[in-house]
């Protein structure tokens, strides 16, 4: 009896222990921060990433363009991590110049990247887990933006000078009437449940797709927009951009925009930063809200200092309130224009893929990653 009430005790101490160190493991996993990442020394002066997509900690890719010039238009750029280092792939296609703009994926097997080259004419490629590859693109469709979920592949682009959207259905794409206004992001949870961010002439909107028409939603003050949008659930969906007025101190900034969906009505939620862009959203490993990217951030300056200061570059979602985090300094550049975010699933990392002031009014590529 005595040995079985030790035996008790000691399995229940045990389990006490484990549990404290779980909840160390996951407190350390969920902290971190945000360091630079270097691309191929093969990537020459004057280039960028536009966005990236991430598998796991050991494959992701990303694109863009470089070797920009005054007069020189650039060349597609396509990057691919392997857990170690960043290197570049070649891009298929007889040799064009352009740039790549975007890029998303179903699957590590299954992932499109579209660009533009030159002459304006949509480029889109197609990844099958062994090699890219040319593929036709829509006809008369300027493409701008590819996005995939729940096994969904969705294009965003332009014909004649009207918004089109375009849905992978089977070996071809369907065109899928737009919302109001311009579209500049979407969520696809599934063929009948699509979130659109963009802006019409009233301001920002957000627009719900439930497979047969767009129940559109003005969320911002005129002249604002949305890029940005999370469906977290049917209660809760966040978007961001830029909001609707020009104002503040010299060069006018103008401030960064968020809002939140409950299921009844679109909040705005204030932000650490007074101007500045949100540029990107990125879920956490629950699907929630996870990471806010700020392009251009700033704050109003102390009384008799400067009239503005570097606000945070990021900020990490908790549920209740963010949490400030600045990217890291580099040498010879100065602070990222753009910021886009890719989660890395299963796991707290994030990349951040973007474009930096470069010196003498040039610029660099930027990789940053979080974890």
């Amino acid at each position: 009896m005595a040995r079985r009430r030790l035996l008790a005790v000691f399995s229940a101490v045990l389990a006490a222990v484990i549990t404290v160190m779980n909840v160390a493991t996951s407190a350390v996993a969920a902290t971190g921060t945000w360091g630079h990442v270097s691309v191929p020394a093969q990537v020459r002066p004057q280039a960028a990433m536009n966005e990236a997509v991430a598998f796991g900690p050991e494959r992701a890719w990303a694109v863009g363009t470089d070797a920009v010039g005054r007069e020189a238009p650039g060349f597609p750029l396509l990057l691919r991590w392997d857990g170690t280092a960043w290197k570049r792939q070649g891009v298929p296609g007889p040799g064009w110049q352009g740039e790549l703009l975007s890029i998303a994926a179903t699957s590590p097997t299954a992932a499109w990247a579209v660009g533009r080259d030159t002459s304006g004419g949509a480029r889109l490629l197609r990844f099958d887990g062994r090699a890219w590859s040319e593929s036709r693109a829509p006809r008369g469709a300027v493409l701008d933006k590819v996005v995939a979920g729940a096994g969904e592949v969705w294009l965003i682009g332009a014909r004649d000078g009207a918004q089109v959207l375009l849905r992978r259905d089977g070996g071809a794409w369907r065109e899928v009437p737009a919302p109001p206004g311009s579209v500049y992001g979407l969520h696809v949870l599934a063929a009948d449940d699509v979130w659109a961010a963009g802006a019409t002439g009233t301001g920002a909107a957000v627009s719900h797709w439930d497979g047969q028409a767009w129940q559109q939603t003005i969320v911002g003050f005129p002249r604002s927009a949305v890029s940005s949008v999370l469906a977290v659930s049917p209660t809760e969906v966040w978007a961001g951009g830029t909001d609707g007025f020009v104002g503040g101190p010299p060069g006018r900034p103008i401030p960064p925009l968020l809002v939140r969906f409950d299921g009844q009505a679109w909040n705005r939620v204030a932000l650490p930063a007074d101007f500045g862009s949100v540029s990107s959203l990125a879920p956490s490993p629950s699907g929630e809200l996870g990471w806010v990217a700020l392009a251009g951030s700033q704050k109003r300056g102390p009384v008799g200092g400067p009239p503005l200061v570097p606000g945070p570059d990021f900020l990490s979602w908790n549920g209740q309130s963010f949490t400030e985090y600045g990217e890291p300094a580099v040498a010879g550049e100065g602070r990222s224009r753009t910021l886009r975010l890719a989660p890395v699933p299963g796991t707290a990392s994030v990349w951040s893929v973007g474009r930096a002031d470069g010196p003498e009014g040039t610029f660099a590529p930027r990789v940053l990653r979080f974890g």
